[in-house]
């Protein structure tokens, strides 16, 4: 059985596809990328901006899901550029500074929006 997750606190989904999907006593996002819920606008700056809106999106999706970023257990960041890496880990390690979940990161040849930074996650439920 699966339950569809979604947030007003969190961007819609631009396609078909749901925020999260809560399954198996699991949380599973959609990837985030740096679009500000309230506005529906992406938000514009480097990767350090980029990087926090998206992991707010996270934290909001995860948290209507019952769950929290503290629950995590695996991440995938998506960089444009690997040279942000640096930038994106500073701003990341502030979201997850007790336990830091699992994690991937790929330089991807393009990103939706040409953004710079997307973030998946799997949280336990």
């Amino acid at each position: 059985m699966k339950e569809i997750i979604s947030t007003d606190k969190g961007p819609k989904a631009i396609g078909p596809y749901s925020q999260a999907i809560k399954a198996g006593g699991f949380v599973f996002t959609a990837g985030q990328v740096a679009f500000d819920p309230a506005t529906g606008q992406l938000v514009e700056g480097d990767v350090a901006r980029q990087t926090a809106r998206v992991l707010d999106n996270l934290k909001a999706i995860i948290e209507a899901a019952g769950s929290s970023l503290d629950r995590a257990v695996k991440t995938t960041v998506y960089l444009k550029d690997m040279n942000d890496f640096a930038a994106m880990n500073e701003v990341y390690a502030r979201y997850f500074p007790k336990i830091p979940p699992a994690r991937s990161t790929v330089e991807a040849a393009r990103l939706p929006r040409d953004v710079r930074v997307e973030i998946d996650l799997i949280a336990i439920a």
